[in-house]
């Protein structure tokens, strides 16, 4: 006999089979109420994380169409930065109405698909006790998982996530890169890169194959559609040749060669390929004309990785400059970055600068804001400091090596309630 817990997530998985995006609300409803959820309502973020968009053919409790909703100012936001659940009183509750007890509540939690955060759930619960926050959490992990399963295939998930049209140089690359956050027991990825619609040569690639975490960092001259094609050029060679067991050496150079080669030497990338080793932590990286990487260690910058750069890739020019190593200590933070970062200007002032950018990062640091959240506020930060308009790419690759912070990204059923 299968519990009702059991007959929700089991009954919701054989469900979505043959399921689309828009299905799932309804689906997730019929489910939810096995258990006692009722008035279920899903969530996901746009592409800049700014927002919370409902999913089509929804309702608020009172009836009425749901709008989209800041991620910076509303409850259900609150789920989606701090990665925890968050109770509020039900509509109509009296204002002392106490959530202790066990009456009815609106539960907000973030939908996780590993640590990637894709959105909020929003549901009303009988009560709050060990078993209905396994559930829910559950539930939540669930949705998740069903969301990412069926966005790649729905054009219904790439416009709910936009918030204006999308330049072909940025729809090329979306395509091209890897999820922005990512986290095993040794390592946490995360990255951010701005502007989300119209990027021109940024981009940024990570992968693991047993031990190796192989990270890449490109900024491709240009902010037009070549300077696009030329970073999702280098992406691809990286991924094609490392596939074949080349070094990074190698792999820098047949970058060089393919742009080169497709671009007859009038564009270039400069970037920076690197080997962690997540059993001893130690770094492995060569440096194509880029900013060197930082590495931060308890409240200070510790190191800045700087090598005698080998010229930028595009123009076949000797690059003649060995790896570099470099042992990290467990909870290191590595900062990879493009030049949008630090020189981000506001209008009639000063550079963001090298400083200020690595300040914030330790300053979340220290607050224990997980990684993810600490580059989103990073990009709320910058657009604001340029009035909302970046003058260029702006990326960030933030890697943590044996961090506990990804605990943080893990949703324990922690109460956070309002």
């Amino acid at each position: 006999m299968h519990s009702d817990g059991e007959q929700m997530l089991g009954g919701l998985i054989a469900a979505h089979h043959l399921a689309s995006l828009e299905d799932l609300p309804a689906l997730v409803a019929r489910h939810a109420d096995l258990v006692g959820f009722s008035q279920t309502i899903l969530y996901v973020a746009d592409l800049q994380h700014q927002f919370l968009v409902p999913l089509p053919g929804q309702q608020d409790l009172d009836g009425s169409p749901l709008e989209r909703m800041r991620i910076d100012a509303t409850v259900a936001g609150r789920a989606y930065r701090t990665l925890g659940i968050v109770q509020t009183r039900l509509p109509g509750d009296t204002a002392d109405a106490d959530l202790t007890s066990q009456g009815p509540r609106r539960m907000y939690l973030p939908l996780l698909d590993g640590t990637e955060r894709i959105g909020v759930l929003a549901m009303t619960a009988p009560g709050d006790d060990e078993t209905i926050r396994w559930r829910a959490a559950q539930l939540a992990s669930l949705i998740a998982i069903l969301v990412v399963v069926k966005r790649s295939t729905s054009d219904t998930y790439a416009q709910l996530v936009r918030t204006q049209p999308m330049q072909l140089s940025a729809e090329v690359l979306w395509r091209m890169l890897p999820m922005r956050t990512f986290a095993t027991d040794r390592v946490v990825v995360s990255a951010a890169l701005e502007p989300a619609y119209i990027v021109g040569g940024d981009a940024f690639d990570y992968a693991v194959a047993g031990d190796t975490l192989q990270l890449s960092i490109f900024d491709a001259m240009g902010h037009d559609t070549a300077a696009g094609l030329t970073a999702t050029l280098a992406i691809g060679t990286a991924r094609n040749v490392r596939l074949q067991g080349a070094g990074l050496q190698a792999t820098a150079e047949a970058i060089d060669n393919a742009i080169a080669e497709q671009f007859a030497h009038l564009h270039f990338a400069t970037g920076i390929l690197a080997q962690l080793d997540l059993g001893s932590g130690v770094l492995t990286w060569v440096n194509r004309g880029h900013y060197p990487p930082l590495v931060l260690r308890r409240g200070h910058v510790v190191a800045t990785l700087e090598t005698e750069p080998d010229p930028p890739m595009g123009f076949r020019m000797p690059a003649n400059q060995p790896p570099a190593r470099y042992q990290l200590e467990p909870d290191d933070r590595l900062l990879f970055y493009t030049d949008g970062i630090i020189e981000a200007r506001s209008p009639g002032g000063p550079e963001f600068g090298l400083e200020r950018f690595t300040d914030f990062i330790i300053r979340r640091e220290a607050d224990g804001v997980a990684a993810p959240e600490t580059l989103r506020r990073l990009i709320q930060t910058l657009l604001e400091y340029q009035q909302d308009r970046l003058q260029d790419d702006a990326t960030v690759l933030l890697v943590e090596w044996r961090t506990q912070q990804h605990n943080l990204l893990r949703l324990h059923g922690h109460d956070a309630s309002h």
